[in-house]
């Protein structure tokens, strides 16, 4: 497969995630989302997964809920479920990978620690919703989790990542 065609997935990833998470959805129903019906998950069965995952998991500042969906998304595409030591390598080394680009680029994984706010209290919602945080900062999690999530897909060895271009046979060099 080539370097174009995954750029093109990559895209239609990013758009996905990005368009569920400006309709409401939170970080992780929208990384998770993007990544779930391509991967042969329900889009129901994903926004229900991540429901709670949002905020750094239920609002407590932990893991952004975006990286927690992207790591959602590489245990999905990763080898068969099967109690394997390779297995469950491959998925860890992929996903410390993930965090450990997430957290160059952006300083911390928490969410208490990008975003600034404490969304566990009231006072930290109001604050995150009054400053706009869900359409200002936010999106930018978003994205860099499903395109890195994407990228890993590429190049991790994964052996049903590749499911997305049967799915999406739609894509081409216009889309």
């Amino acid at each position: 497969m080539g370097v174009e065609r995954w750029r093109l997935v990559m895209r239609r990833a990013t758009d996905d995630a990005l368009r569920l998470f400006a309709e409401g959805y939170n970080c992780c129903q929208s990384v998770l989302g993007a990544f779930g019906p391509p991967l042969g998950l329900p889009i129901e069965t994903c926004l229900s997964l991540g429901a709670a995952m949002g905020g750094g998991g239920a609002r407590s500042g932990g893991t952004c809920g975006a990286v927690l969906g992207a790591l959602m998304a590489l245990g999905l595409a990763g080898p068969e479920p099967e109690p394997s030591e390779e297995a469950r390598e491959l998925c860890y080394a992929a996903g410390q990978e993930l965090l450990c680009w997430f957290r160059a680029v952006h300083g911390a994984i928490e969410c208490r620690a990008l975003t600034g706010i404490d969304l566990s209290t009231p006072e930290g919602l109001e604050t995150y919703r009054q400053a706009g945080l869900h359409h200002t900062v936010c999106p930018k999690f978003v994205r860099d989790a499903t395109q890195w999530a994407s990228e890993l897909l590429r190049t991790a060895g994964y052996k049903r990542g590749l499911i997305w271009i049967d799915i999406h046979p739609d894509l081409d060099e216009d889309s």
